[in-house]
């Protein structure tokens, strides 16, 4: 009987670490590449930091914000990097769309309030009201609008109020309705100067914005000054348009203590639309 004798089978050649560290490099790059380019052109998730756009926005909520309804410009990109010259697809906004913008005049930072007036519009407010074109938009009074306090809202004196031991928050509610039929809840907090103003002709390329808690935004119709209004918005500042909420927070989570993610949700918000 012969001899039997096995052969050795040859061990699989090692891949140098090198090469294994170059592949999860590219790859990372590679996702970076994607996300940067979803976030550029497609959607992107914008958080509201203020109280600006009361009733509809709370402090707190994260909107999916859709960057390719009004064009694309250098503003579309992370850091406002200078790539695109001027902007490209650009189709106006609607009056009454909810756009996130860079806010002039340093065109730095994020701001989020509601499309008013187009180019050419003439625009005013009387006691609180507005003129569009020389015609008063509809305002009729709703029940009031009441929020919890939270950790990341209070109110003053004037608007707080107790109830079984929580405390809330109590603003006077109207319900306006744009020409075109765009409806939507604005607060009033009592006569202030922004109530009366002058008369505002939009001019060609900006729109004019404004925050639905009119007693409390920094919007077009104060003149250009950093932290105090933001004047005519150019039309190649607008980011995005917000679509819905995908989270909402009031703020009392730790992000040391992962339960309390979810005690601080505020379920009924997410996947409010617009």
């Amino acid at each position: 009987m012969d001899d039997m004798t096995a052969t050795p089978i040859a061990a699989a050649p090692t891949r140098p670490a090198r090469a294994e560290w170059r592949e999860t490099l590219w790859f990372l790059v590679r996702l970076a590449i994607l996300f940067t380019l979803l976030r550029s052109f497609i959607f992107s998730p914008f958080v509201i930091p203020s109280e600006s756009m009361l009733p509809r926005l709370y402090i707190g909520d994260y909107l999916v914000v859709s960057k390719f309804s009004y064009g694309f410009s250098r503003h579309s990109l992370p850091f406002s990097v200078p790539l695109i010259p001027g902007r490209i697809l650009a189709r106006l906004p609607e009056r009454g769309d909810v756009a996130v913008f860079k806010a002039p005049p340093l065109d730095r930072e994020d701001y989020i309030k509601r499309v008013i007036g187009l180019p050419g519009d003439t625009i005013q407010l009387r006691h609180g009201q507005i003129i569009l074109n020389g015609v008063a938009v509809r305002q009729e009074p709703v029940e009031d609008f009441v929020i919890p306090a939270s950790p990341n809202y209070g109110c003053a004196a004037p608007f707080a109020e107790q109830s079984f031991g929580k405390a809330y928050c109590r603003y006077r509610q109207y319900r306006e309705t744009l020409p075109n039929g765009k409806s939507y809840a604005v607060l009033d907090r009592g006569t202030t100067a922004a109530d009366d103003t002058e008369l505002f002709t939009v001019p060609a390329g900006h729109v004019f914005m404004m925050g639905d808690n009119r007693d409390d935004s920094l919007d077009s119709r104060f003149p250009q000054i950093p932290g105090q209004g933001i004047g005519f918005v150019p039309v190649e500042n607008l980011v995005g348009r917000a679509q819905f909420t995908f989270f909402s927070t009031d703020g009392s989570a730790s992000w040391l203590l992962p339960w309390t993610w979810f005690s601080a949700a505020r379920g009924d918000r997410i996947g409010k639309g617009f």
